[in-house]
């Protein structure tokens, strides 16, 4: 079964911008730890590694990068980056998720 994750125009463009200082190997690492306060919870960092276990998704010309435990629970996943009057930040719209708590970071499967 192919896995899938999405990333949206919004967020390929903010991704776009963070990485525009950083080396050319440099990409977006989306991870999956566990913690918060519904059990599992986001990590989003630069990363300029990849390693056999990783699935390098392509979309606007950004990649975006993860590890094949943390896919499992972000397949069929999209990343969204949007702005309200609270603040911007990256959203990962999660079918998978039971259960997510009020900050949008944490969530239960």
């Amino acid at each position: 079964m192919e896995m899938q994750f999405l990333i949206s125009k919004n967020a390929a463009e903010h991704i776009k911008k963070i990485l525009a200082n950083e080396t050319a190997e440099s990409r977006l690492r989306i991870a999956v730890k566990g913690g918060g306060c519904s059990g599992f919870q986001y990590s989003f960092l630069i990363d300029n590694q990849i390693t056999p276990d990783d699935k390098i998704f392509l979309s606007d010309d950004v990649e975006v990068v993860m590890d094949f435990m943390s896919l499992g629970l972000l397949n069929g996943s999209q990343l969204d980056y949007v702005e309200d009057l609270s603040g911007a930040k990256f959203v990962v719209k999660n079918p998978n998720a039971a259960a997510a708590c009020g900050c949008g970071n944490s969530f239960s499967v």
